[in-house]
């Protein structure tokens, strides 16, 4: 059983862990607060683009563009966007979840490339791995980004790979992440959705340039677009896991500390009436 001095050692270890996990969670707020706005003023940027090239595609007849087209080549590509650290709750293994099971559907045509080293950790020996991409700061800027879809689309266009694929941690909330696989290159459209656009759009617009020179623009943004918003999405995602689990932290920490006080008061207390019976006992036997 813990005597008192063992336990003021706890408790005073408890009350330093509680100083890391507060200041780390005060941290990850701030952080997660300008994350939050620069996920939210991109994502309507990235939706309106794509669904801006899927209707002027749908209209335009006789278009082709290498984003578009399907080659031959049996292999495929994902990149895989974690975290660098730790201390995030559930945010990796969550991810290596369903990146696990996809792997295991694709066999080994697929290769998988990484951002951040956590789910890497994980899955490496379980996977074809790839090139592991690092940055100069810990959150990429968009021209690094950029960089890697570049490098990614090259292997596309030249026929290595037909399938480019992210997956990443949707952010939803400080507490709800969704992990998210979604296949960025070709950018195929169903024939289905072609029809309804067609439905809903059943007149000719006019394009200022032409819309060949707009799609030729737009599709290549597009799809840098989508892998940078993914990445503003695993970044916020991270930052709120991160939140919420020193949150959780510096609660089992008072909860700790509250319950190893109660007991050392108590083992004081007990020694304190142990000596007053001793005392006591000792008097009343001189007495007797």
């Amino acid at each position: 059983m813990a005597n008192v001095k063992e336990l003021k050692k706890r408790i005073k270890s408890t009350k330093g862990t509680l100083k890391i996990t507060a200041a780390m969670k005060l941290v990850s707020a701030a952080k997660l607060n300008r994350a939050q706005q620069a996920i939210q003023s991109s994502r309507p940027f990235a939706t309106e683009l794509e669904d801006s090239i899927k209707t002027i595609s749908a209209l335009v007849q006789n278009y082709s563009h290498k984003y578009l087209e399907n080659n031959e080549s049996k292999y495929e590509v994902l990149l895989v966007i974690s975290s660098d650290k730790g201390l995030c709750g559930g945010y990796n293994s969550n991810l290596a979840k369903p990146v696990r099971e996809f792997c295991k559907e694709r066999g080994e045509n697929l290769k998988v490339f990484f951002i951040g080293k956590k789910v890497r950790e994980l899955i490496q020996k379980e996977v074809n791995v790839g090139k592991t991409f690092t940055f100069k700061k810990s959150e990429p800027a968009f021209d690094e980004i950029q960089k890697v879809g570049k490098e990614l689309a090259e292997l596309f266009t030249s026929g290595e790979v037909g399938k480019v694929h992210i997956a990443y941690n949707v952010f939803e909330s400080a507490i709800s992440t969704i992990p998210t696989i979604k296949q960025v290159l070709p950018m195929t459209m169903d024939n289905s959705v072609k029809e309804e656009l067609k439905e809903k759009f059943p007149f000719d617009f006019k394009y200022d340039p032409s819309p060949e020179v707009i799609l030729d623009e737009l599709i290549p943004e597009a799809y840098t677009s989508a892998l940078w918003t993914a990445q503003l999405d695993a970044i916020a995602a991270e930052y709120g896991s991160r939140m919420t689990a020193m949150d959780n932290a510096v609660r089992n920490c008072k909860d700790a500390i509250r319950t190893l006080t109660l007991k050392m008061n108590k083992l004081r207390q007990a020694a304190i009436t142990t000596e007053l019976i001793e005392v006591v006992s000792g008097a009343e036997s001189l007495n007797g």
